[in-house]
């Protein structure tokens, strides 16, 4: 399928992640399979992740059901690119990748759009699209 990233190795999801934290203002990075399922995952260490391992999984089975109903809207608005919800606490977003999704937990105060490219950047060419290439 055109446009459609390839699906990377659990190797590359590691150095993904990495580098994905190197922000500071990112607490966690994951990336979750099309069932809710961690493939990988990191936590910036001593960060706050709000949530019991628990809840995470409830929250990684949400996250997956709300992206696969969106892409019924596929075909009049485009895909998504990312999605974001800021709560008091911390701003979650998500970032579709192939039949994968990118999780990120970042601090409250965050810029989430400029912080969102960046991550784009850190995702590589697989994200080209954002910038017409």
């Amino acid at each position: 399928m055109v446009g459609t990233p390839p699906v990377l190795g659990r190797g590359e999801y590691t150095k993904k992640c990495e580098h994905i934290l190197e922000d500071p203002e990112i607490r966690f990075c994951g990336f979750i399979d099309i069932n809710g399922d961690i493939i990988v995952a990191k936590a910036r260490e001593g960060a706050d992740l709000v949530e019991t391992d628990e809840n995470r999984q409830k929250i990684y089975q949400d996250l997956v059901a709300r992206i696969t109903r969106r892409k019924m809207f596929d075909s009049n608005l485009g895909r998504v690119k990312y999605s974001a919800s800021r709560r008091e606490k911390v701003v979650m977003m998500s970032f579709p990748l192939g039949e994968d999704i990118v999780m990120v937990m970042a601090e409250p105060h965050i810029n989430i759009d400029r912080t969102a490219y960046r991550i784009i950047e850190k995702l590589g060419s697989q994200w080209s699209e954002f910038y017409g290439k």
